[in-house]
């Protein structure tokens, strides 16, 4: 039963950009607003550039730069001091001030503490990143207060319960199923909103972590697969996931519709959408995502979900991973000796490097990885089994769609069009997934490479209304009619056969 604090309810996340000053949270308090019948759970990510601005902090105290240190820090304290202020005044600011001060005293003490010691440890990384979304859901929290809505702040370090891996933990599953329901159940069956920060969590001994760079996405996911949420919604500075960067290709459409497994390969391959984790707990539970847009809440959006309604186009979307390096690795002998590749990925993963495309022949071996994850003592490592080289500056593009499985000339038509292009390329992936086509070229050919193909493979791909979807937006159970469309009013939802 929605709206009345039974099970349904649904997750609203917001990023840094959607929170990033007084006017940015203004709209997120209308928004929450307009979704208050449906038991809303909010998840904010810090503050835009305050995770950045943070770490810069605590890399300059590492280094005996206390007084940059500090310098930082203050320009941080008058930011969230003046967003609060725009946002709130007279009892409602008095309330808020005391727990931004007592926040901003202790990122003092931490920082101090660095400087003196000249390290900044994994473990103190996630204590000082902590309090960017401490301190945004806090000032989150008290202006949806202000504004009429009853709202309670949940401090996520007593609901997100991972292992001690530090900058990179892993939720424990059972322990934060239990510690949200605990903590969220009872504030929704009395029609209160939860508020709470995204990123972060803690050990079962309440030692701070945090969940990796752009976790506060899978924070949402873990809440809403945790609560058997109706839906979680991520609201960005997007319309929605596109069928490209339309950085790269102006012609880029908004996808209305796209499956769980097309949205993961499109993350993990480069889609700055949404964190390539954050599928992950709502895939589990088969929670439909909405990625939607803060600055036009009124936007159709797009909506990820298991099940897509087919169509006869191949491709979903394309996407580009730059940054990245090719490690070959030759062996001495004229084939492989048995176990040589399993020897090689050992090194990947002793480093904690993870590997995008593998190409491999009875001579060498050639590994698509994130170039800064290359770090020296791999390459040494990979020395003593074989001759290693590497070529910087390279990209990963993928071309991703569920109806590429079995097509007949598809490869032929994406190499063609990158031919056409006048791009090389290094290394190519196909089978690996079905539904991905994945090759390396030189990172200044992806804006051509991905302007010829989007041309080419979306042609004749024409907008077209997917009713299914309207459907779903406007809450009806079925797809409208044929005979009675024209009798459904303001609900048009136009985006191309994709």
């Amino acid at each position: 039963m929605v709206g009345t604090g039974g099970a349904a309810m649904i997750v609203m996340k917001f990023g840094g950009t959607s929170v990033e000053d007084a006017p940015a949270i203004e709209r997120v308090a209308e928004i929450v607003r307009s979704r208050a019948a449906d038991d809303p759970v909010v998840v904010v990510s810090a503050l835009a550039r305050v995770t950045d601005q943070l770490l810069g902090a605590g890399k300059a105290a590492a280094s005996g730069d206390r007084e940059r240190a500090l310098d930082l820090l203050a320009g941080l304290r008058q930011r969230h001091l003046q967003t609060a202020s725009e946002l709130l005044s007279g009892t409602d600011l008095f309330k808020l001030q005391p727990a931004l001060e007592t926040s901003f005293n202790l990122l003092q003490e931490l920082l101090t503490g660095v400087a003196t010691l000249r390290e900044l440890s994994p473990r103190s990384t996630d204590c000082l990143l902590s309090f960017g979304e401490l301190l945004s859901s806090e000032i989150v929290s008290a202006a949806l207060v202000a504004r009429g809505l009853e709202t309670e702040w949940v401090d996520a370090r007593e609901c997100l319960i991972t292992d001690n891996s530090h900058t990179r933990a892993v939720p424990l599953v059972a322990e934060t199923r239990e510690r949200l329901e605990a903590q969220l159940r009872p504030l929704l069956e009395r029609q209160a909103i939860p508020v709470m920060g995204g990123f972060i969590g803690s050990t079962v001994d309440g030692t701070p972590t945090t969940i990796g760079r752009g976790g506060s996405d899978y924070s949402a996911s873990i809440v809403g697969a945790a609560m058997e949420a109706a839906r979680i919604e991520i609201w960005t500075d997007v319309p929605g996931m596109m069928t490209t960067d339309p950085n790269l290709c102006p012609e880029a459409r908004l996808i209305p519709e796209i499956s769980f497994d097309e949205a993961a390969e499109l993350a993990s391959f480069g889609a700055k959408v949404l964190h390539p984790a954050t599928l992950l707990p709502a895939i589990e539970k088969n929670v439909p995502v909405y990625v939607l847009n803060s600055r036009d809440p009124a936007g159709a959006g797009t909506c990820i979900r298991a099940h897509v309604p087919g169509n006869h186009h191949p491709v979903r979307a394309i996407a580009a991973k730059r940054n990245t390096t090719i490690v070959n690795v030759a062996g001495e002998r004229a084939w492989m000796p048995r176990g040589f590749l399993r020897e090689v990925l050992a090194v990947f993963d002793r480093h904690e490097c993870q590997v995008d495309i593998v190409a491999s022949s009875q001579v060498r071996i050639s590994l698509a990885v994130e170039a800064g994850s290359v770090a020296p003592e791999l390459l040494a490592d990979l020395e003593r089994l074989a001759e290693v080289s590497c070529e910087p500056r390279q990209a990963i593009v993928s071309v991703v769609g569920e109806n590429l499985r079995g097509r007949q000339g598809i490869a032929a038509s994406v190499f063609g069009s990158v031919a056409a292009a006048g791009v090389n390329v290094r290394m190519i992936s196909q089978g690996a997934s079905e539904i991905n086509i994945s090759f390396v070229i030189q990172e200044e050919d992806v804006p051509a490479a991905v302007r010829r193909l989007h041309s080419d493979l979306f042609a004749d791909a024409k907008p077209q209304e997917d009713w299914r979807w309207v459907a779903a937006r406007v809450g009806l159970s079925e797809p409208t009619p044929a005979t009675d469309r024209e009798k459904t009013e303001g609900v048009t939802a136009h985006g191309p056969e994709i």
